[in-house]
């Protein structure tokens, strides 16, 4: 399957607003909703469910969080997740794709359905870091990256899977100023 205007303009935009998310920029937000909105009829295509849905999750958050950044007053600073609750995260992430996957397994021609689960449920968790400005965010888009690559290989969405694999550095990236933000809030600088 070779790539079609739909898969490079939905990598196009989701490509600039997660760049723009490492950089802390609220541009990000408005970005993501149309890139968003493009991979969920690529998604659909290839019978990936789970991202269909996932990337309908993505439009509203990101309206929520270009309302969250924007805000004049009670502007969030990156701060840190408690590991406890990090664990939480992961376990509920880990139940729900066990669940889900099994749902889209029995009911659904999907494809890969409990790697696409789990992309979906670590990138809820991500989104709502992301949305309150919280450094782990970077550490659930690896693990979502990590499992996409491969999927959207086996799925000859090739420019996509090179995209996140851009993605995958995007977040070590961001892992690492975001960090430098966190650091730089605490020290008074």
């Amino acid at each position: 399957m070779n790539p079609t205007y739909l898969e490079y303009a939905a990598n196009g935009f989701y490509l600039l607003a997660v760049f723009l998310a490492a950089r802390n920029s609220i541009h990000t937000w408005w970005l993501g909703i149309i890139g968003c909105a493009l991979f969920s009829l690529l998604f659909y295509q290839v019978k990936l469910y789970a991202e269909v849905l996932l990337m309908l999750f993505f439009i509203a958050t990101n309206v929520i969080g270009w309302y969250q950044w924007g805000r004049a007053r009670g502007i969030k600073q990156v701060s840190t997740t408690p590991l406890l609750r990090l664990a939480g995260y992961a376990a509920l992430a880990l139940l729900v794709t066990a669940l889900y996957g099994t749902m889209l397994h029995r009911f659904t021609d999907a494809y890969a359905p409990f790697v696409d689960s789990a992309i979906l449920m670590f990138s809820v968790i991500a989104q709502f870091l992301l949305m309150n400005r919280k450094l782990e965010t970077w550490w659930f888009w690896l693990i979502v990256n990590t499992l996409a690559v491969p999927l959207y290989f086996s799925r000859e969405l090739q420019l996509t899977a090179v995209v996140y694999t851009g993605f995958w550095f995007n977040a070590w990236y961001g892992w690492y100023l975001w960090r430098r933000l966190n650091a730089a809030q605490h020290s008074g600088v």
